[in-house]
């Protein structure tokens, strides 16, 4: 049987040399250009059974070079390779009918089998989208390896309507994934509707979702569209879903598989086509184990899971990071400002519980204070001590804290739903919306310990198994 025939393209020697020694072992016949000119006149030909090209070459971008083969051999696989390792780069790779992008320095034993895979691939991968209209400026920064794999399942999934569970703590980004897929995708025209689930309160996420008639409900005075109908055709970015509550979960659970729902006091159901982009930083296993979350939804959500690193495992990307920001914040009108060297040390060295929110509100408050256009490791260390000390902060300051979470968020809730708040007794729905997730977190804290969750909250513990039961908080298991 006839070896097939690889064709490599790269100005860097050392590069071709390793490809090639690798690819001959692995059974193949090896061809190498320093050039496009070359590669594309091998293709022309008709010679080569799968092409791996650069992207930077002295005569032509490899990435240009794409969709000219693809035009001629469809059926040539392509392998587009880069040091330009950014998200964009692996947006047009995909875009243009790369079978596979890889970023450089890349692992040989996983080009090997990148190049088995396209060899067996048979099913025809036209370019997915028109290049007209390319953004260069996608908002997710960085070049470590951790990146690298967010980038590649990114640029896999944009042409697809696959839904999608982005996992990752607070501050990393996930918003700004599920925009990028949406903005990207073949959706891009429709709208893009975020829901926070943990911002809104339980007795209106139905109606957030799937709307409401006109009295439905004490104070629904009109009719409202919800979320599902905004998004028609778009994409639904449902954010902090571990923070949904039960009887919202069925709900969303019938929508996913019939296609359909009905909005609160309606009599007709609605079909709806919308991609459904999920985000958490639970754990959602833990919280099905704890009855807090059904499993059935989760497999339906859980279509193709996706990891965003919390800024401590790529802290390699904070001086990127860090020069994106202080470029932001002065075409927002700040002054212009650099960083020092053993600042950005410093940097790198920090923890960063907020991640990338964290990090990009240090760099805004630097920009806008620091009165040297130089900020250096003394400027950081008093920034690195503030929020240490911030961390640590008094039983007081906690709990003023929490006050003013309450405040913003009840002024939220008087902004945004005003028409759907009750004609009477505000006072006690409010208590009752704070009371459900407080015992619920103090059981968790406690695994399920009703008589030590008691003594906590301050209740007699025939009090609180009342208070279970009225507010139909899940009964956790003692010791789980």
């Amino acid at each position: 049987m006839t070896a097939s025939t690889i064709l490599v393209a790269d100005d860097d020697d050392a590069v071709r040399t390793v490809i090639a020694q690798a690819l001959t072992r692995a059974g193949y016949e090896v061809r190498t250009a320093s050039n496009a000119a070359t590669l594309w006149q091998w293709v022309e030909k008709g010679e080569g059974d799968l092409v791996i090209t650069d992207v930077v070459m002295p005569d032509e971008n490899g990435l240009d070079l794409v969709p000219r083969i693809r035009h001629i051999r469809p059926d040539l696989r392509i392998v587009v390779m880069s040091a330009q390792t950014t998200l964009m780069t692996a947006v047009k790779a995909t875009e243009r009918g790369a079978f596979e992008y890889l970023p450089k320095p890349f692992d040989i034993n996983e080009l090997v089998s990148v190049v088995k895979r396209g060899l067996k691939a048979g099913v025809d991968i036209s370019a997915r989208l028109d290049e007209d209209g390319v953004d260069e400026t996608l908002p997710l920064i960085g070049r470590s390896p951790a990146m690298q794999d967010v980038y590649r399942t990114v640029a896999r999934l944009m042409p697809t309507d696959l839904t999608v569970m982005i996992n990752g703590e607070s501050g990393t980004g996930k918003e700004l994934v599920a925009r990028a897929l949406h903005d990207y995708g073949k959706r891009k025209n429709a709208p893009f509707i975020a829901v926070n689930m943990a911002a809104i309160p339980r007795e209106l996420i139905e109606s957030e979702l799937f709307g409401h008639e006109k009295g439905a409900f004490t104070g629904a005075m009109a009719r409202s569209s919800g979320r599902f109908e905004q998004a028609e055709g778009g994409t639904l970015f449902l954010d902090e879903i571990g923070d949904m509550p039960l009887e919202a979960q069925t709900r969303l659970l019938r929508v996913l598989q019939e296609g359909e729902f009905t909005a609160v006091g309606g009599r007709t159901s609605m079909r709806t086509d919308v991609r459904i982009i999920a985000a958490t930083h639970h754990d959602l296993k833990k919280l099905i184990r704890q009855g807090l979350f059904r499993e059935d939804l989760f497999f339906r959500l859980n279509v193709v899971p996706l990891r965003l690193p919390p800024l401590r495992e790529r802290t390699e990307d904070i001086p990127e990071l860090v020069r994106h920001f202080l470029s932001r914040a002065a075409s927002a009108g700040l002054p212009w400002k650099t960083i020092a060297k053993e600042a950005l040390d410093l940097l790198k060295r920090h923890d960063w519980p907020g991640n990338v929110r964290e990090l990009e509100n240090m760099v805004q408050r630097l920009a806008a204070l620091c009165p040297q256009e130089l900020i250096g490791a003394d400027e950081i260390s008093r920034e690195l001590d503030d929020s240490d000390g911030q961390s640590g902060a008094s039983e007081q300051t906690v709990q003023d804290g929490l006050g003013k979470s309450v405040e913003k968020q009840l002024a939220h809730i008087f902004a945004a739903h005003s028409d759907a708040l009750p004609a009477a007794g505000l006072y006690d729905w409010v208590l009752k919306e704070i009371e459900k997730p407080l015992i619920t977190l103090t059981l968790q804290a406690t695994r399920g310990n009703q008589l030590k969750a008691a003594q906590v909250l301050g209740l007699n513990r025939n009090t609180l198994r009342k208070k279970i039961r009225d507010l139909a908080i899940p009964v956790i298991r003692a010791g789980r």
